[in-house]
């Protein structure tokens, strides 16, 4: 068979690798006539090898010859195939139709089968002419890169015949624009020849040796008139220039060695780069063109690789190499295309930020460059060009060193190390903080969880126990991460770059100019965005990084609490809160413009309030007057209201988690309203304990309007939202609403316990002179489901006799109120009272018990039982310790109720004027517990150091924290264990620790005689207007409040009334007639009592002066249920 025509098939596989062979599949192809034929076998195959600058491609193709026989023989072959399968027969001779379930005829599947064969061929055409001209275009590069290097080859020869290859024939004319030197070498030279790189680095040191010996570098390349042949040297000083960095890049590798070759010099990188800073000059005329001629070749990109080779290798033998590309990048870096600057490059991708500034701790291995890059123009600059593109400019950021050092992290720690020289510098703009803050904002709110930051604690820190839970908001809560974290040591440098320093420097250029007090007027465009910026820079760092220092630092050093309190005020009274979110680049539009302010102020207020004593906040009204404080707590109110159920925004179960959800943050402003949420809340808690403490404002500011029947039936119901508002802030919910949903949540408790209850299991026989120890014994042996149980009691009075009566729940009523009188006698020694008489565990119980911390368990399992079932007990206890119950620390402003002598000194102290130190006090404090003193130090090492002006404020907050966390540690976590057992956590949340006295032991108001009369009832003949039941109601009337709370003990087993008055007492009290006549023997009778059915029996007396003796008499005789 006869070819007419072939066609050559380039297949090409591009592999962007230096000095790797690419092999191109060929398949050669033959036309005969209008057929194609293609065959994959090769019986004959010829191999060229090509040989091309820099890369070697290895070219292979196929030659496939078919002859007219064998193509008629396969033919034939399937002419006879097609007759066989004619003849074959399959047992019916009827010829079946060929039925389509499809619905389709053969005529339609025949058209779509021809258009799919069409497509078919008109895509294989398609490609084979775009095979056919990438052939066309691969061999055509290959000729002329066969001919360039002919070319280089010949005139490399030439250059080495005229000037040899070491340069020995070169004189100082030879960089003159009239000389070929510098155009033959720049035509041939390789960075990869060695022999080129030699002539190179001669050529440089020659450059460097003329120059200094007539100091004119212009006159050496142009001669006498520069301005007839800048043209020409301008290039040929452009072309030099980036063949200096080019040999340097190439050889980047050899910065680990001493030399580059054995033969070379071992300073060569040096003078390519000493030859670069001398070139680029800004001194020069021609510094800016050729640094546009570099910027345009991506020259940053190569100073960004030869910089991480160098630093890699960093030792003190190649501190000359690293000295010099600094220079480089100094002399590069200030060219921003400002007048008469014209080399500015728009393209983020190789932009001094995005290539240098994102290599890891650049300013340590170029500390002079930090100088230069701080200066305001430059920085300035620079940051509004980031910022101008952050949300994108990370996209542009090269290739991360290593996944614990990304690019964007190490970017934000240079910009935070630089930005802080920046900012220290006088004449610092409110520009380029603004700028700043966007572009660390966004960086920040990239970062991974940090593990471990290594961040010290300096004096000025506020120490507090460490046993004691912290705050919500100041946590920082790593959780489980399983992307890739960052090192310690990058992590270290964007923590420490957050220094106090920089933020006293930053919210001083941002919030400056802002007034701390209010006229009234709607906030300038200026404060908008010096607010937003600075809270959105502060909100993404509090939930990024610990918030020790920063706290102090923010809220005892600058004007951030009260500057934002008057923004704030202003734009409530103005209705103008939709501008913040309008002018703010970190909030989308719509959204409540109060989210930034708040999230950022409540945190730095209520740290302050930890710290603040009370001469400060009620007296002197520092740092807001009472008023404003007033004011706010609407404002709070009002956003936590709309945040938690009008316009909620996290899921239930997400409300109170103080972790950082990364699913939250995948969404910022689902996460701010969720953050916001948690510290207005706590922020608002903290305002409630400080009006407890004394009131200056109604307990119903704190209460929510919305909440009405509704919502304390969603209450009353598990996973529902107005459930975790209760939990979250129940201050928003009237405390008589929260008080019955604890009922409630008792009393489906004791319903689930008493269906599985064993009737009559528990029974305790307690002596009474010896209640305290019958009681530890026999309880103390009891599970915990036992405690959830009925609980009946026999007495045994000191005859050693079974009291008379049978348990309903009276007796048990009485046994609560009498071991609890016993077991928190100050005379037993568990506990003392301060000088209010309120009661905290003694820390010196110890020395007094030998089983004291089993006692505390006991303890606050009695209490909890009386909780549990509903007895109110009166034992007044001490703020402080019922604190401890929520798992509460306290601090300096809860000393005054344990040691007001203590408080006023402490307050002397943090006031004195003097030099502290000549007081000669130490970080040691004395205890004195029964006559034994103990000296005990605040810190490690505190008795030798000595309290100063410096650290006075740590050092009363440590004595504070010592006498109201440390001291009674263990008491208090022994009675909190015992505590749990029965009442949980999540209850006593919902209460203050006020309130929570007042589910101990009772309002201390005294008896509501109407409330009881309107909820008594009458049985043996009384009713409501008998002549004895109107004197009963008199003369309890006229009983004195201690004799009323005798009557109610009397009648109901406890002195105090039920916390929801006497419609919730089960059973309601009741007045039986005693005696069924008025006889004279019935009349000597006493009045009786039925304390577990709240029943009293009263005789029918016939003068008011005889019915209030026989009571009196009654109540006051205390003799047990013998009376009965």
């Amino acid at each position: 068979m006869q070819v007419t025509r072939f066609q050559l098939r380039i297949h090409v596989s591009r592999i962007e690798n230096i000095n790797v062979q690419k092999i191109y599949k060929v398949s050669l192809k033959w036309e005969r006539g209008s057929r194609f034929v293609i065959k994959n076998q090769s019986p004959a195959v010829i191999s060229l090898l090509f040989f091309q600058k820099d890369f070697p491609f290895f070219f292979s193709f196929a030659l496939y010859k078919e002859t007219q026989k064998s193509t008629e023989t396969r033919w034939a072959k399937q002419e006879k195939g097609k007759k066989k399968t004619k003849m074959f027969f399959s047992g019916d001779p009827s010829a079946r139709k060929r039925v389509d379930l499809g619905g389709r005829s053969s005529k339609e599947r025949d058209r779509q089968k021809l258009l799919e064969q069409t497509r078919l061929e008109r895509n294989r055409r398609l490609f084979q002419r775009k095979q056919n001209s990438a052939a066309v275009k691969i061999q055509k590069c290959y000729r002329a890169w066969k001919a360039v290097e002919a070319e280089h080859h010949k005139v490399r020869e030439q250059f080495f015949t005229t000037y040899g290859k070491r340069c020995q024939n070169v004189s100082r004319h030879c960089f003159g624009p009239d000389s070929r030197f510098l155009c033959e070498l720049l035509f041939f030279f390789n960075p990869r020849n060695t022999d080129d790189l030699f002539v190179l680095a001669e050529t440089c040191r020659l450059l460097q040796h003329f120059a200094q010996d007539s100091g004119q570098v212009i006159t050496l390349f142009a001669g006498m008139d520069y301005s007839s042949n800048h043209c020409l040297v301008d290039y040929r000083v452009k072309q030099l220039t980036y063949a200096c960095i080019r040999a340097v890049h190439a050889n980047r590798s050899q910065f680990k060695k001493q030399s580059l070759l054995p033969e070379s010099n071992p300073h060569i990188l040096t003078v390519f780069l000493e030859a670069t800073v001398m070139l680029i000059d800004p001194k020069l005329s021609w510094a800016c063109g050729i640094i546009f001629y570099l910027l345009q070749r991506n020259a940053f990109t190569l100073l960004r690789e030869i910089t991480l080779a160098a630093k890699e290798s960093l030792n003190p033998q190649n501190m000359f190499k690293v000295s010099s590309l600094e220079q480089v990048l100094s002399q590069i870096m200030p060219h921003v295309g400002e007048k008469p600057c014209v080399c500015q490059n728009d393209d983020q991708w190789w932009s001094f930020s995005s290539q240098i500034l994102s290599i890891p701790f650049l300013w340590q291995i170029f500390p002079h460059l930090k100088e230069v890059f701080a200066r305001q123009q430059l920085c300035k600059h620079y940051m509004h060009q980031m910022s101008l593109s952050v949300r994108n400019h990370t996209k542009s950021l090269p290739k991360d060193v290593s996944a614990e050092y990304p690019s964007y992290a190490c970017l934000l720690g240079n910009i935070l190390e630089a930005a802080a020289l920046a900012l220290s510098e006088a004449d610092s703009s409110f520009e380029m903080a603004v700028d700043l803050v966007a572009v660390a904002t966004f960086l920040l709110d990239l970062l991974p969880p940090l593990k471990s930051v290594s961040r010290e604690t300096d004096e000025s820190m506020v120490f507090v126990d460490s046993s004691s839970s912290m705050e919500d908001d100041e946590m920082m809560d790593v959780e489980e991460y399983d992307g890739n974290v960052l090192s310690e040591k990058l992590e270290s440098q964007i923590s420490n770059a957050i220094d106090p320093r920089f933020l006293l420097q930053l919210i001083k250029v941002l919030l400056g100019g802002i007034p701390s007090f209010t006229y009234g007027n709607s906030p300038e465009d200026k404060e908008v965005i010096a607010v937003g910026s600075a809270c959105a820079f502060l909100h993404v760092t509090f939930n990024t990084l610990p918030l020790e220092r920063i706290m102090t630092i923010l809220a005892y050093r600058t004007s951030l609490v009260p500057v934002l309190w008057s923004f704030m005020k202003r734009c409530h009274e103005t209705q103008k809160w939709s501008i913040v979110a309008e002018r703010s680049s970190y909030l989308p539009e719509g959204v409540p413009g109060w989210l930034l302010p708040l999230a950022v102020f409540c945190p730095v207020y209520k740290h302050m309030l930890m710290i603040v004593d009370n001469e400060e906040f009620y007296e002197q009204e520092k740092p807001l007057v009472l008023k404003d404080i007033r004011y706010l707590i609407v404002i709070l109110r009002q956003a936590l209201w709309q945040l938690l159920w009008l316009n909620p925004v996290a899921p239930s179960n997400l409300v109170k988690s103080n972790s950082k959800s990364l699913a939250l943050k995948k969404q910022p402003l689902e996460f701010l309203q969720h953050r916001v949420g948690i510290v207005v809340a706590d922020l608002l808690t903290q305002l409630q304990d400080w009006n407890n403490r004394r009131q200056f404002a109604p307990a119903s500011d704190f209460h929510a309007d919305g909440v009405n029947e509704f919502f304390i039936s969603q209450a009353m119901q598990e996973n529902t939202r107005a459930r975790e508002i209760v939990k979250q802030a129940p201050f928003l919910v009237p405390f008589p609403s929260r008080v019955k949903l604890f009922a409630s949540l008792l009393a489906e408790a004791r319903r689930v316990d008493s269906s599985r209850a064993v009737f009559g299991r528990n029974r305790l026989k307690i002596r009474r002179d010896q209640i305290l120890e019958d009681a530890f014994s026999q309880l103390s042996a009891l599970s915990e489901d036992d405690l959830r149980e009925r609980i009946r009691v026999t007495f045994i009075n000191e005859l050693g006799v079974e009291e008379a009566g049978v348990d309903g729940g009276g007796i048990f009523k009485d046994f609560m109120e009498n071991v609890t009188r016993a077991a928190f006698d100050i005379q037993y020694g568990l506990f003392k009272e301060t000088a209010d008489h309120l009661l905290y565990p003694n820390p010196g119980s110890g020395l007094v018990h030998e089983q004291h911390l089993q006692f505390f368990r006991f303890l606050g399992t009695i209490l909890a039982k009386a909780m549990f079932e509903g007895i109110l007990v009166d034992i007044p206890f001490a703020t402080f310790f019922l604190s401890k119950l929520k798992q509460k620390h306290n601090y300096l402003n809860d000393l005054p109720s344990l040691d007001p002598e203590l408080y006023r000194h402490l307050i002397f102290l943090k006031h004195y004027q003097g030099d502290v130190s000549e007081l000669e006090l130490y970080f040691v404090i004395l205890n004195n517990e029964y006559g034994e003193q103990t000296e005990e130090e605040l810190l490690p090492g505190g008795k030798n150091t000595r309290v100063t002006n410096d650290n006075v404020i740590p050092f009363i907050h440590l004595v504070a924290n010592h006498r109201l966390n440390y001291q009674i540690r263990q008491q208090s976590s022994h009675f909190l264990r015992g505590f749990q057992q029965l009442i949980r956590k999540e209850w006593i949340d919902m209460f203050n620790e006020h309130e929570l006295q007042i589910l101990i032991s009772g309002s201390l108001d005294g008896l509501d005689i109407d409330d009881l009369r309107s909820h008594t009832q009458y049985s043996g003949g009384y009713h409501a207007e008998h002549y004895v039941i109107e004197m009963f109601w008199e003369v309890l009337k006229s009983f004195s409040q201690e004799n009323q709370r005798k009557f109610l003990k009397f009648v109901t087993g406890c002195s105090r009334g039920p916390l929801l008055g006497f419609k919730s007492l089960e059973p309601q009290f009741c007045i039986q007639r005693a005696a069924g006549d008025a006889s004279e023997e019935a009349l000597y009778r006493l009045p009786t009592s039925a304390t577990c059915m709240n029943l009293l029996k009263l005789p029918p007396y016939r003068s008011k002066e005889q019915l209030e003796r026989k009571l009196l008499y009654a109540i006051s005789s205390e003799a047990g249920f013998d009376l009965s």
